[in-house]
């Protein structure tokens, strides 16, 4: 799952980004409105934490921006402009929840679950490879109905590879999937994660299922 948190602080986005990756989240993050709107057209969010006062505008204007392009996931505002007139503003214009600073850190964790549980209960297509059969709302994976416990970081290079079916998939698409672009991993770890993801999916019965393409990436090798 990703985040993009939209905080010109970099102190307190700090805290956010933290408290997001112990979500399990991969975190993006923007200090600007133009900033924030390039980097929701280039990558789907499962949650956005947006603050309201922001140096090239209001949060506002984002927010009702992505609904109008048709953003479904969830949006929490976060701003020290929390009196009733602001929070009802930020509501009426598209945010799924409001959130006051000060904060304390557990209840914007709480706050965050509850919007992605609410994705989790949207309809969704499960993707399927081989015997392999993943669904990204409920972040599980299975082999003939069998389930196979993964981390959340190789459900995420997982689904990357099987939502580009026979696509080989480079490196650097993996690795700002799986870890966000302000994360900066050594050069083997997507080695070592895909290592470790395979050697789970051989050891439930899917061999051969993630082929390493040199010099390029990787790419699954089941079909639908």
């Amino acid at each position: 799952m990703r985040a993009l948190i939209v905080e010109d602080d970099e102190r307190l986005r700090n805290i956010v980004r933290r408290s997001l990756t112990r979500l399990n989240l991969a975190c993006d993050e923007a200090g600007s409105l133009e900033e924030a709107d390039e980097l929701t057209g280039l990558h789907e969010y499962d949650v956005i934490v947006l603050d309201r006062r922001l140096p090239d505008g209001d949060g506002i204007a984002l927010c009702r921006a992505l609904r109008t392009r048709g953003f479904g996931n969830g949006i929490l505002m976060l701003t020290a402009l929390d009196d009733a007139r602001s929070t009802v503003d930020g509501l009426e214009q598209g945010a799924d929840d409001y959130l006051g600073k000060p904060f304390d850190v557990e209840v914007l964790e709480a706050r965050v679950k509850a919007l992605l549980r609410r994705n989790e209960r949207r309809p969704t297509t499960a993707l399927v490879s081989g015997h392999l059969k993943l669904d990204p709302a409920r972040h599980t994976l299975e082999r003939e109905g069998v389930p196979i416990s993964l981390t959340a970081r190789e459900l995420r290079l997982l689904e990357t590879l099987m939502r580009a079916p026979g696509a080989i998939v480079g490196r650097e698409d993996l690795m700002e999937q799986a870890w966000g672009e302000r994360e900066e991993p050594m050069s083997n770890t997507i080695d070592v994660h895909i290592a470790r993801l395979r050697r789970k999916l051989e050891a439930a019965g899917e061999r051969d299922a993630i082929e390493t393409v040199r010099g390029v990436g990787y790419r699954m090798r089941g079909g639908a």
